[in-house]
């Protein structure tokens, strides 16, 4: 592990939480759920490689490399175990963790993850990879819009979605396509029996990435695992609801 450590914060007091963000974002995107989770938790989060002040990605990268990153910064502060929280994307690290470093994780809520893609899934992530070579990043940020945000914050809140846009915007494209590359073609469907921990899966009732038959599938597949189906909402959980999604978060880590 000679990557250099991602670029991350450490804050606040408890058992040790890792907060890991899909493709595209930041460590910002956890601000609110941070904010609405309160006091009881030392919060871990961190620009994932190729994300925001982390190193840009100039090699052939796997899914298992990032959990790498993520053990590399636990040793780094110390942190012998911790519980896991993925959202989007970076679910699949989070189940990379679970996998590939059981000591080391306490409890994994898994947050509109992905796993278990269909060949039609699988298609529509090739679809977007040649979208992004093709045109940039911008290539997908439109339709971003209606895939992620129900229309009625659409209406109320156009500057948020802006500014999560031009989140993704900021990011280096080489990064973002390996980044995108490895998290959407890569699923550990086969092994999620493997997954002993206690296990939270939400997700929003009509999240189009990161959907119900994926959350359901999970739920099934992972023994000691509860399901959480939020109603009404899409894909942007931690902008459109992030005091619910820590209600919930803190209610399963905190369970007897």
């Amino acid at each position: 592990m000679n990557r250099p450590l991602l670029h991350h914060v450490i804050e606040g007091h408890g058992p040790s939480v890792v907060l890991i963000h899909g493709v595209g974002a930041n460590l910002q995107s956890w601000d609110q759920t941070v904010a609405a989770y309160h006091d009881g938790a030392r919060f871990l989060r961190m620009d994932l490689r190729g994300h925001g002040r982390s190193t840009p990605i100039r090699e052939r990268y796997a899914i298992e490399m990032f959990a790498e990153d993520i053990v590399a910064l636990l040793d780094h502060h110390g942190i012998a175990k911790a519980h896991i929280v993925g959202f989007s994307l970076g679910g699949l690290i989070a189940q990379a963790l679970a996998l590939g470093f059981p000591d080391r994780c306490d409890r994994v809520a898994l947050l509109s993850a992905v796993a278990g893609r269909t060949p039609e899934e699988r298609d529509r992530v090739v679809g977007r990879l040649e979208a992004i070579r093709n045109g940039g990043i911008s290539a997908v940020t439109g339709a971003a819009r209606d895939r992620w945000f129900t229309d009625a914050f659409a209406r109320a809140h156009p500057e948020r979605i802006d500014a999560r846009i031009k989140e993704m915007l900021a990011n280096d494209v080489e990064s973002y396509l390996e980044a995108y590359r490895v998290f959407g073609q890569s699923e550990f469907a086969s092994r999620l029996h493997e997954i002993k921990h206690r296990t939270l899966v939400l997700t929003g009732e009509f999240d189009v990435g990161s959907n119900t038959r994926m959350a359901r599938f999970m739920h099934a597949e992972i023994e000691r695992s509860e399901l959480v189906i939020l109603p009404q909402l899409k894909h942007s959980l931690l902008v459109e609801a992030p005091t619910l999604v820590a209600d919930h978060v803190k209610r399963f880590l905190t369970a007897p």
